[in-house]
């Protein structure tokens, strides 16, 4: 078999976030592995939102440098991550037709719902499924009708190209796999494919029970709950510090004061400055009120030993293991776990240990490498 060269796809947001994140861990671990590899992306920053939404209704604008990049470097796999707007079905399409395997690593569930989150109203929602994504055009969940119109138009129409264009899809839990299954993937084309992390962002044991304040490193935005971690944090007296930034930051502002709840607001801050704030943490907050794949806020939080008080939706129960969250929307109970770890150094110690083993074992850099590698040569021989 020949090595395995990789042609890496992405379409950058124009706020940038985890799935950055997770092409950049994932380029540091082929680097590591020996494993030959280059990056054709697309900047949505770049691009005006007029130009934006006709490629979306396109396909995708100007696929032809991909194909001549997977010949080019002779590569066996082109691995896509989000493909929204600008390179689009179109991308994925010219690289197998020049020769590689198709993977679609799928971080949120855009191939269906306009948005991505999956969440309407903070709670979940499914209406847009398929081929069917008209709900997300009655209710404008774009919040601009031209918007809304070019995404139901684009998701319904390039669905089909997209599913015969892919060799395998991937997600980053068993839950997410099984969730774009059931939105409409073929399910024996869906696996997981878990995050991992660097040997340097593990601690060698917890220090939650020296931690002087709750964290949340989160967007502000609706879905994300974060009102609810003020408001645990005013019930309780917790000191809270907010790392992030987003359209709901004043209101959340206003809610701190309203309620006199003691919170710190960061801003947007870089990932290392997160882990320096996750030493000084008791705990870590994950109030989301939508299905979050497997989020790395949770998995740093684990990896540095500091216990997370997270509602149970999407992945976060996989990744926690039991017992570590609370029915989702049941803000009491929310507050309540977060006081009962504020009480307990000891206890907060030790789930943080506990944490931290679950993510060495199951978030570690040899393991995520060994079944990437697996799951290329699994593709590109079923291609052939």
């Amino acid at each position: 078999m020949r090595p395995h060269r990789i042609l890496l796809l992405h379409n950058r947001y124009r706020v940038e976030g985890g799935e950055e994140r997770s092409l950049q861990l994932q380029m540091r671990a082929l680097d590591r592995a020996g494993v030959e590899h280059r990056l054709v992306e697309r900047r949505s920053a770049d691009s005006p939102r007029g130009r934006a939404a006709l490629a979306l209704v396109r396909g995708g604008d100007g696929d032809g440098d991909v194909g001549a990049a997977v010949r080019d470097l002779g590569a066996t796999v082109a691995h896509a991550h989000n493909m929204l707007p600008l390179l689009g079905p179109k991308a994925l399409t010219a690289a197998r037709e020049a020769g590689a395997a198709v993977v679609l690593h799928l971080h949120n569930v855009r191939l269906f719902c306009a948005t991505g989150f999956g969440e309407r109203f903070g709670r979940p929602c499914a209406r847009c499924h398929g081929r069917n994504t008209l709900p997300g055009l009655v209710l404008n969940c774009r919040r601009s009708l031209p918007e809304a119109a070019a995404y139901a138009t684009a998701l319904s129409l390039h669905q089909p190209r997209v599913i015969e264009a892919v060799d395998r899809f991937v997600a980053p839990s068993e839950w997410a796999a099984g969730r774009v299954a059931a939105l409409g993937l073929p399910r024996e084309r869906v696996q997981a494919l878990r995050h991992y992390l660097p040997e340097e962002y593990f601690a060698d044991r917890s220090a939650a029970r020296d931690g002087a304040y709750a964290l949340v490193a989160s967007r502000l935005s609706p879905e994300k709950g974060v009102e609810d971690a003020v408001s645990a944090s005013a019930a309780a007296g917790i000191p809270l510090r907010i790392a992030g930034d987003g359209p709901d930051r004043d209101r959340l502002v206003a809610l701190a004061a309203r309620t006199g709840a003691p919170v710190q607001f960061l801003g947007r801050i870089q990932p290392a400055a997160v882990r320096r704030e996750l030493l000084g943490a008791a705990a870590v907050l994950m109030p989301s009120r939508y299905h979050e794949f497997s989020p790395y806020s949770a998995l740093e939080a684990m990896a540095a030993g500091v216990p997370v008080v997270a509602m149970g939706l999407g992945g976060l129960p996989e990744l926690l293991g039991p017992g570590r969250c609370v029915a989702p929307g049941d803000t009491g109970a929310f507050a309540g776990r977060l006081a009962e770890l504020w009480s307990d150094p000891s206890r907060r110690e030790a789930e943080g240990d506990e944490l931290l083993s679950r993510a060495r074992e199951r978030h570690g850099e040899e393991r995520y490498t060994a079944e990437l590698v697996e799951l290329y040569e699994r593709v590109s021989g079923a291609s052939r």
